[in-house]
């Protein structure tokens, strides 16, 4: 019976990855090592960011060996994310896992050689976030560890559970070789924005600013740190809005501004280019701006 319940389930690892190699596509973007993409809509593919060396004469090869002129949509160095148009890939599109649970087993796979697909094995690990992501001004919402190897060529590749959906997109782009995957649903939230306009809109204030421990009084239930104000760069949505030096940064639109990753994360996305209501401690006594966020080039 136990031999027979590990061939059971040796067989069930194996038809994931046969279900999401139909998929995956090799992505040739760099001279020494090819890559990996993921097909999830039509003839668009996921890859990963700093796998695309060049952006003329990108080709990718599928399961059924066909190699196919593709063209960069958008990429986002910041989450390590690219989206590629592939006129008559005709492929499976990738089915999404539900929310991976730390503990799951898990399946690192990639189309890293024309030779065909390659995986390992191994588990979820860990679930975290959110991060910024290394020295950009990006956070990412959620990420996902696993000890599964990420062999050379398996970023852009895909983390699956035991069915073969992905639970999301294997990148080893932010440093030290190690694997971390972005989740499906916060790759193709990032992908429809790359699809729409080929870029994310990242916003910022214009300041330089360190965490301080509010006093007794500035305090509220949700909040214990707030950002002190130490420079305002001229000509900055901040100057123009009225912060000053020395100003504590509270809250923005409501929203409790703890440290520099709340930060970020409450300029993103649809406020650029918007006025914001910054709540600020100024001398001890709280008021309230307005600042238009600017977008970082």
């Amino acid at each position: 019976m136990d031999a027979n319940m590990l061939n059971a389930l040796s067989n069930q690892m194996a038809d994931a990855v046969e279900r999401i190699a139909k998929s995956l596509v090799m992505v040739n973007g760099r001279p020494r090592q090819p890559a990996t993409g993921i097909a999830y809509a039509g003839d668009f593919v996921l890859t990963a960011d700093h796998v695309l060396e060049r952006e003329d004469n990108l080709t990718v090869q599928t399961h059924d060996n066909r190699v196919l002129g593709a063209q960069i949509v958008g990429r986002d160095a910041s989450t390590d994310l690219a989206v590629l148009r592939v006129q008559g890939l005709s492929v499976p599109v990738a089915a999404a896992a539900a929310e991976a649970r730390v503990g799951q087993i898990a399946l690192a796979v990639g189309r890293p050689s024309p030779d065909g697909v390659m995986a390992s094995l191994g588990i979820v690990s860990k679930i975290g976030g959110p991060v910024r992501m290394g020295r950009s001004s990006a956070t990412l919402e959620r990420y996902i560890q696993t000890d599964a190897t990420p062999y050379p060529g398996f970023s852009g590749g895909a983390l699956v559970d035991a069915t073969g959906a992905a639970f999301g997109l294997l990148t080893t782009g932010f440093g030290r070789g190690a694997a971390i995957v972005i989740p499906m649903d916060v790759a193709l939230k990032v992908a429809g924005t790359l699809t729409k306009q080929g870029y994310v809109k990242r916003g910022y204030l214009g300041i330089v600013s360190q965490q301080v421990k509010l006093s007794p009084a500035q305090r509220s239930d949700a909040q214990e740190y707030g950002l002190l104000v130490v420079r305002v760069e001229e000509n900055s949505p901040a100057e123009k809005g009225g912060l000053l030096i020395g100003d504590i940064l509270l809250a923005i639109e409501g929203q409790p501004i703890n440290d520099a990753d709340d930060l970020i994360a409450a300029l993103q996305g649809d406020r650029v280019g918007k006025p914001v209501a910054v709540r600020v401690s100024r001398g001890g006594v709280a008021q309230t701006l307005t600042v238009v966020v600017g977008q970082k080039s």
